[in-house]
């Protein structure tokens, strides 16, 4: 395969600013113009989307998503990647640069508001940043992410698999959650050594409130312990939270000594209304 055709931006845009890829930024650039069709179609663009790119790299997504909805905004930690990124995105005016850490960047205040995240996320900030858009991007319906293989299977993992745990339960309880399919290595360059998959979530209710956050996390905190012994080990647990914790899961139908990741989504959200009540 050529790597000085059209096909091949990254490659180009590399040599032609002089980029080396950082791999402690998670930097895996796109190579294959084929893959961008897939996450097009599996992201069910729409002509009025806004769409949300977190790690803009080179532009190769950037400006395959300028072509097909009503504006992008693209989100890049990196400033040395800049000339690179507005060369890629200079023929298009609805696409907006934020040069800015994801995981700080005020996300309620895009305008136009995101309806879509699509993205070929670093790896360090995946789940996080899914989670963060979960939460605070309350137009958004559906994500279209390439992620690393294990953050995918974290995201989509039933209740009781080894893979099931907080980013699991936070994401269902918004979305429902799918591995859509493997992504080769040699899309990237450089070559990952670990595999990816893309993720895709679409919404089907609101972000989990803070209390049922926390309730979660401190229910995962301890994971080889019973699950009312990890909520009286958090930080400000009520004196009574063990006992009413056994009682909650057993008008659940769970044994009063399960583990947090025997538990549904849907049974950590009853589980907090009962707590709070």
């Amino acid at each position: 395969m050529s790597v000085t055709g059209p096909s091949q931006p990254s490659l180009r845009r590399m040599r032609e600013f002089g980029i080396r890829p950082k791999r402690d930024l998670g930097q895996n650039f796109l190579i294959d113009s084929n893959i961008l069709g897939v996450i097009a179609r599996e992201a069910r663009l729409r002509a009025d989307d806004v769409a949300l790119e977190i790690g803009g790299g080179l532009g190769v997504l950037s400006e395959h998503l300028a072509q097909r909805v009503a504006h992008v905004h693209v989100v890049e930690l990196d400033r040395a990647l800049e000339p690179a990124l507005r060369a890629a995105v200079q023929p298009f005016a609805n696409v907006t640069l934020h040069f800015a850490d994801a995981m700080k960047l005020d996300l309620r205040a895009l305008d136009p508001a995101p309806t879509k995240v699509v993205a070929n996320l670093p790896y360090g900030i995946a789940a996080g940043a899914i989670l963060r858009t979960i939460e605070e991007l309350e137009d958004v319906r559906r994500w279209v992410g390439m992620v690393q293989k294990e953050v995918g299977e974290r995201l989509a993992a039933a209740p009781g698999s080894s893979a099931y745990g907080v980013p699991s339960v936070l994401a269902q309880l918004a979305c429902d959650v799918q591995v859509l399919r493997p992504v080769s290595r040699t899309v990237f360059t450089p070559v990952p050594n670990v595999d990816s998959v893309l993720v895709g979530l679409q919404r089907t209710g609101p972000a989990p409130e803070p209390g049922l956050r926390d309730l979660v996390n401190a229910a995962f905190a301890h994971r080889r312990k019973a699950l009312p012994g990890s909520l009286a080990l958090a930080p400000g647990a009520s004196p009574d939270v063990r006992a009413r914790a056994r009682a909650a899961l057993t008008a659940l139908g769970h044994p009063s000594d399960v583990r947090a990741e025997r538990l549904s989504p849907q049974d950590f959200a009853a589980m907090y209304e009962t707590l709070r009540s």
